[in-house]
């Protein structure tokens, strides 16, 4: 695996395997962090699943990060309708998660939220969410799939693993100390894999929900708004009665792969 171009904007993080690189149409070096209509080649659409419960800015620099890496010309946040591997857990209900994560990414006009796993009926996977994902913008974009790396290690086991790779890249998104290496990911198709490092932020939607129940500030850990809608709400306190999440059964081969896919709390 070799070390990509850097897509514009300024970057710090650190890639293993491929990227790309554009300049803004008529504006050349000149990167405005506007999604791109460009048809001279294909939409570029990073694709940002996550429980998103409450979404806070580890998620945000993680699509960003990606975003300058790849050259994506968007990225959709995708919260997730029924989260199985946390089952048995409060969850909060799919409408709160989606609106925070709406106002979170308001203020990036690259960022937008699809609601395609919040309506979908029953369990949310991966392979779904593509699936809809590809069905809704059409065939002419390639699908860039964003994770926790450590989530990659299972990738085999979740649910049409055998068609994951044809839908999308995936760029598991790590922190600089990570224990993780390319040969952890040897099994793993080298050409639609990528390790990204991004810059250290220690924040874990846990921890968010934590700090909440305990009384103590959300403020830039998670944005204004989002601090905002947590507290109108009252989330995460004995005021806000989230649901005990009850999913559909899960196949004993996915729920081996829960404990990586559950790494998305921590990115």
């Amino acid at each position: 695996m070799t070390e990509p171009t850097p897509g514009n904007g300024s970057s710090t993080g650190q890639t293993q395997n491929l990227g790309h690189g554009h300049q803004q149409d008529g504006h050349p070096g000149l990167d405005l962090g506007l999604a791109r209509t460009n048809t001279w080649r294909r939409y570029r659409l990073g694709v940002m699943g996550g429980t998103f419960d409450p979404i806070h800015h580890g998620h945000l620099v993680a699509a960003s990060e990606v975003a300058a890496r790849f050259d994506l010309d968007e990225v959709v946040f995708v919260p997730t309708g029924v989260p199985w591997q946390k089952a048995g857990r409060r969850v909060s209900k799919g409408e709160d998660r989606y609106l925070m994560t709406v106002i979170a990414t308001a203020s990036n006009p690259r960022f937008t939220v699809s609601r395609v796993d919040i309506d979908r009926d029953g369990n949310t996977y991966t392979v779904d969410t593509l699936r809809d994902i590809r069905a809704e913008r059409g065939g002419n974009l390639d699908l860039y799939f964003i994770t926790g790396a450590d989530a990659l290690r299972s990738i085999l086991t979740w649910r049409g693993a055998e068609d994951l790779f044809d839908l999308a890249h995936f760029v598991g998104v790590t922190r600089p100390g990570v224990n993780l290496h390319r040969s952890d990911l040897s099994h793993l198709p080298s050409d639609k894999v990528t390790l990204l490092e991004v810059p250290a932020l220690a924040i874990s939607s846990t921890e968010c929900r934590t700090r909440v129940f305990d009384g103590l500030p959300l403020w830039y850990l998670v944005p204004d708004g989002v601090v905002q809608y947590v507290a109108k709400r009252g989330l995460y306190t004995d005021a806000n009665e989230s649901e005990v999440l009850e999913p559909d059964p899960v196949p004993t081969g996915e729920e081996m792969s829960a404990q990586g896919v559950a790494q998305e709390e921590k990115h």
